[in-house]
């Protein structure tokens, strides 16, 4: 009988082909793209550029703010000084000045006639018809040691300058920080309420044009001025302000 031819092994093909397969499939996977798309530049400017209209934050759930429990209003000099020593050790308040409104050209306010300097689970609420007061504050509005939060405060510093002889600083303006965030108008408190924690604050005409020059302020004038400087230091809060945006 004739002798049976040797059976052929495949497996060197099947070798050749693995390795064929395995070099292609290396090869594809270090070979660089015909072009490579641009990466997305970064942009600083926000999706909106303007804040909220007053009738799109009066849709929104009101800010709650300080309750008359937590509004001071210091009278005597020990109580003036023992609240320049907690605010100066907080080291940062939200803060605001109210001054008697003028109806007629020429006429001069006299003000500021109410500083207000709010931490963060109280407010100071400063007459400066109070002379034991008077020094207090001027000693707290050119301290270093407090850095003071609001809005559009470029308006306090002239009448400050007129009525205490001191300088406001220093100051962190958050209509500045929204600025250069990419908003393109003035904020104020009540869009940025709206804007950065989606909360309305109304604000009473007949409250903020009111007689802040009085002997006793009433307790509408004491929510508005303490709650003012409050939302100031809240929306800063939520911010979350990188170093560059601090003053040192």
């Amino acid at each position: 009988m004739p002798k049976s031819l040797p059976h052929k092994s495949k497996q060197p093909a099947k070798r050749a082909s693995v390795s064929t397969w395995l070099s292609r499939s290396i090869a594809k996977l270090l070979r660089k793209p015909d072009k490579v798309p641009p990466k997305p530049a970064r942009s600083h400017v926000p999706a909106r550029t303007h804040g909220p209209t007053k009738a799109e934050t009066a849709l929104l759930e009101p800010f709650e703010g300080l309750g008359p429990d937590r509004i001071l209003v210091p009278k005597t000099k020990a109580e003036c000084e023992a609240a320049a020593y907690e605010i100066l050790a907080a080291g940062v308040a939200g803060f605001d000045t109210e001054a008697k409104p003028t109806f007629r050209a020429g006429e001069r306010s006299g003000g500021p006639h109410v500083v207000q300097f709010a931490l963060t689970d109280k407010a100071y609420i400063f007459q400066l018809h109070r002379k034991d007061c008077l020094r207090v504050v001027a000693g707290l509005i050119e301290s270093e040691r407090v850095l003071k939060v609001g809005f559009g405060l470029k308006n306090d510093h002239g009448q400050i300058r007129n009525r205490l002889g001191v300088k406001l600083n220093p100051v962190l303006d958050l209509d500045h920080v929204f600025k250069k965030r990419g908003f393109k108008q003035q904020m104020g408190v009540r869009a940025a309420m709206g804007a950065v924690l989606n909360l309305s604050f109304p604000k009473s005409k007949s409250t903020t044009t009111s007689n802040w020059a009085a002997t006793e302020l009433t307790s509408r004038q004491l929510l508005y001025a303490a709650n003012d400087a409050f939302a100031a230091l809240k929306i800063m809060e939520a911010l979350d302000l990188q170093s560059g945006e601090v003053p040192r």
